[in-house]
């Protein structure tokens, strides 16, 4: 008897060791990514925005943490996507430009390592919807590049009621689900992304879950809800359009976190939003209608407008809350400060960006960032940019804001963001070494990257 009772004890003792060691790890943090498109530099009103309706993007702020000193990685569309997604410089990702928006055409190289497929190595379900932008072959399409399903356009926009792309030659029907082509004639675009990722929520609500929810608004053709469109009408022409627009934008984000809070995920739920580039001043936007604010430039520029965006992160319990970093922060920061917070290795140790966490975490942190660059395009003429400190020099500037007219002295332009932020004037004349070191800088990179 004595025997069994010792047996039974020891047992019991280990049944707690035995125990841990069986249960499973803490589940890791669902992870969603909202990408706008064309949104201006202070265009919500938690960036000060007065004339606009932002409740829901406002709402995250509430509830994250939002910076104010944040840049993508381009002042246009591809790149922008690639730099996020691959936390890699976008030259260094091979897309130096925007994608061909024709089918067959390859986009970034499906060698390239995306979040999607680094969180899918660790078991997280993972999905695309909305635009892509990033290739128009299978491989490189969002099933090559780590996603298990996907749903919507390949292209750079689509008309939001019949899904066609259109710019030169014939419009093309660009409506996309898992690679196969889907027709929804009539459907406004941005209630199928809202229902699209509805479906997969619900269906992976028990196990960690990627979305990378690429929204097409702002972007060109403005098609606002009407009511919103009613309810600006009193705005100047084209704000009046492009706030009707935001504000229908604003209700799908907000439709889209309603859902989360529905499944009962916000608390596991890391919420990453930001836009891809400044506002456009191109016909097809009417030539403006988004704010930069105080700051030069706008879409296409490396001025301050085209390249610094708002941008918030939330995760209710888990990052401070209603609170602003004012540190410098780049787009290729999300993926390896996802892998961070995820518990993750990254997949590709050569990396441009740099984890967030401590930033997010508090005020004091430093920048992980001395040095950054931009490049769009390839060649002699290529615009370039390249910041240390408050030295910003840009290469073949161009300002598309429907500002002041560049001189040809301007090729070479050097901001002071501490003492002029809003570029308004050329400090190349009075600080050459600035410029000679900033230029050194940059050639010494654009070496590094190769061909």
């Amino acid at each position: 008897m004595r025997a069994i009772v010792s047996a039974l004890t020891c047992f019991s003792l280990l049944l707690p060791a035995l125990a841990a060691r069986a249960a499973p790890p803490a589940r890791r943090p669902n992870v969603i990514v909202i990408l706008t498109d064309d949104q201006g530099s202070v265009d919500a009103g938690c960036y000060g925005a007065r004339d606009l309706q932002t409740p829901a993007i406002d709402a995250l702020a509430r509830r994250g943490v939002r910076f104010t000193q944040f840049y993508a990685a381009a002042p246009v569309c591809s790149p922008s996507r690639a730099g996020l997604l691959t936390g890699r410089y976008p030259l260094r990702a091979g897309v130096p430009g925007n994608v061909s928006s024709t089918r067959g055409d390859p986009g970034m190289p499906a060698s390239e390592m995306t979040i999607a497929e680094m969180l899918r190595r660790v078991g997280y379900a993972t999905a695309h919807v909305g635009k892509w932008h990033l290739g128009y072959t299978p491989e490189t399409m969002p099933l090559g590049q780590g996603f298990d399903t996907s749903f919507g356009h390949m292209g750079g926009c689509i008309d939001n009621y019949s899904h066609f792309f259109y710019w030169q030659g014939p419009n093309r029907h660009d409506l996309w689900r898992d690679g196969k082509e889907v027709h929804l004639p009539g459907r406004f675009f941005p209630d199928l992304m809202v229902e699209e990722a509805g479906r997969f929520l619900e269906a992976n609500r028990d196990r960690p879950f990627f979305l990378y929810f690429a929204l097409n608004l702002p972007h060109y053709p403005y098609q606002g809800d009407p009511g919103f469109l009613d309810r600006f009408a009193g705005l100047p022409y084209p704000r009046n359009l492009y706030a009707a627009f935001v504000a229908t934008l604003d209700a799908r984000i907000g439709r889209l976190v309603a859902k989360v809070d529905e499944l009962g995920l916000r608390e596991q739920t890391l919420i990453i939003f930001q836009s891809d580039n400044g506002h456009s001043t191109e016909e097809r936007a009417h030539h403006g209608g988004g704010s930069a604010g105080p700051y030069r430039g706008a879409k296409f520029s490396l001025f301050e407008g085209g390249i610094r965006l708002p941008a918030i992160v939330s995760w209710p319990g888990h990052v401070p809350e209603s609170t602003v970093r004012g540190q410098l922060a780049h787009a290729c920061d999300w993926l390896p400060t996802v892998a961070e917070f995820c518990g993750v290795v990254p997949p590709n140790p050569d990396l441009d960006g740099a984890s967030l966490a401590r930033v997010i975490a508090s005020s004091d942190a430093p920048t992980p960032h001395q040095v950054v660059h931009w490049q769009v395009g390839r060649g002699p003429a290529a615009q370039w940019a390249v910041r240390r400190g408050d030295w910003k020099l840009i290469g073949n500037a161009q300002d598309t804001g429907n500002s002041q007219a560049l001189a040809r002295s301007d090729a070479l332009f050097l901001s002071d963001l501490a003492g002029d932020p809003g570029e308004s004037r050329n400090h190349a004349a009075e600080h050459p070494e600035a410029v000679r070191e900033l230029r050194e800088l940059h050639e010494n990179w654009l070496r590094g990257v190769g061909p």
